[in-house]
């Protein structure tokens, strides 16, 4: 499915607030609310829009301190991969895990509300797995923040 000016609109529209109904959004972008609805429910089933959220407040709910934490190991495995895979996803405090290139293998995002919170959290990790190296770097302001994704580059 190729994406026209007005689906990067609608898109860039959800991504800024999904509770938007969808005559709001047709009167934005120009259509009628029946073709509105078929490109919402089009863009849906193609997969380009995953889900419709809620964003919370991190301070509000006592998460307020993020932790960007750097690790390498010396297992390179399938098997190890999947253990710790499940052993991550476990903690909901992680939300962001990555494999990465370069010289870390994996990046982990985790809020919590303080260093003893996360100490317990870097407990079970190194519980879960071999780990070679640990780094942890604490954020002192978030500068900018989002998760809506540029459309432009959509085809």
């Amino acid at each position: 499915m190729a994406l026209d000016d007005i689906d990067r609109r609608i898109l860039k529209l959800l991504q800024a607030n999904c509770a938007s109904t969808v005559s709001e959004i047709s009167e934005q972008v120009g259509l009628s609310t029946t073709p509105c609805w078929r490109r919402i429910q089009h863009l849906e089933k193609e997969g380009y829009i995953k889900a419709r959220v809620c964003l919370a407040d991190a301070e509000k709910l006592n998460v307020g301190v993020t932790v960007f934490v750097r690790l390498q190991t010396t297992e390179h495995n399938y098997d190890w991969l999947e253990s710790f895979s499940r052993a991550v996803e476990s903690i909901d405090e992680v939300v962001e895990f990555h494999r990465m290139s370069g010289d870390i293998d994996y990046l982990l995002k985790i809020v919590v509300p303080n260093i003893t919170a996360y100490d317990a959290i870097y407990k079970r990790l190194i519980r879960a797995a071999s780990l070679s190296n640990v780094t942890a770097n604490f954020a002192m302001e978030t500068i900018k923040s989002t998760t809506a994704l540029p459309v432009t580059y959509a085809e």
